[in-house]
């Protein structure tokens, strides 16, 4: 049966940050994953955490000026010294919380730069991430995400990772397969599934087109959850969803699905 992970930054917005850890507790999750946990102090997160017995699974390396519509540093020319330290940054969080994952964004690089600048900056940049995260027992993932959300974000196909996982050795950097952008970029998520379970070190969840939860759109997940089993997959499953409505009232599709 998969284990199952709240995502904080799109769950239980009906109440504030700090208080979805207990929220999604009393929901009965046991792990959680956020976007990014930089505004809080990590003590302050690291309580909520033991507070509600629950365990922080993943979170996102800074993104660059996320307000401006930044989305990761890794891909971007001249960055070079500001992802380092954002690296550092979370670093010292994923410590703090006992994180064994991070998320290390791709970016979208600026209008003009060429795809091999780009890729050969994301490698370097992922690289030297690496060596530094697997010496304090953390292991980067590589997320591709879907040009429609997120148009020109650099790593796009479960390929791409893939093949930057090879160069660098998964057992420092791991695929984060997120099904919703899977569907939405490329389809054929099972066999998908089957081809990169070996390097798949986290999976998020949404149903395809308006990423909301299980059951409220195109893809059949009584087919998926069951490959997800079959396969052996032992890794956590972040509910990285905009819920339709309610959060709470939502989350029946865990007894449609029986997970």
């Amino acid at each position: 049966m998969p284990r199952l992970a709240a995502n904080l930054s799109m769950m239980f917005n009906e109440v504030p940050m700090l208080d979805r850890y207990a929220a999604a507790a009393k929901a009965g999750f046991k792990a959680v994953e956020f976007l990014f946990p930089y505004e809080f102090p990590a003590a302050e997160l690291k309580k909520r955490l033991d507070d509600n017995g629950l365990k922080q699974v993943l979170f996102n390396m800074p993104p660059g000026d996320w307000a401006a519509g930044e989305r990761g540093t890794a891909s971007l020319p001249g960055r070079q010294a500001e992802f380092r330290e954002g690296v550092k940054k979370a670093l010292e969080y994923a410590h703090a919380l006992e994180c064994p994952l991070m998320h290390c964004m791709a970016g979208i690089p600026p209008a003009g730069t060429e795809f091999g600048t780009a890729a050969a900056l994301f490698a370097s940049n992922v690289a030297w991430a690496s060596e530094l995260a697997s010496a304090q027992g953390v292991r980067l993932c590589l997320e591709p995400i879907n040009h429609r959300d997120m148009p020109g974000f650099h790593l796009n196909t479960m390929a791409q990772a893939a093949a930057v996982i090879a160069a660098i050795g998964a057992e420092k950097v791991g695929l984060q397969f997120d099904i919703y952008h899977c569907q939405t970029t490329e389809g054929d998520i099972t066999k998908r599934m089957e081809l990169y379970m070996p390097i798949i070190a986290h999976m998020q969840l949404a149903d395809v087109p308006l990423r909301h939860e299980p059951g409220t759109g195109e893809i059949g997940w009584d087919f998926v959850f069951r490959r997800i089993d079959e396969l052996g997959y032992q890794g956590w499953i972040g509910c990285e969803y905009r819920p339709a409505g309610d959060t709470v009232a939502g989350l029946a599709w865990r007894q449609r699905y029986g997970v």
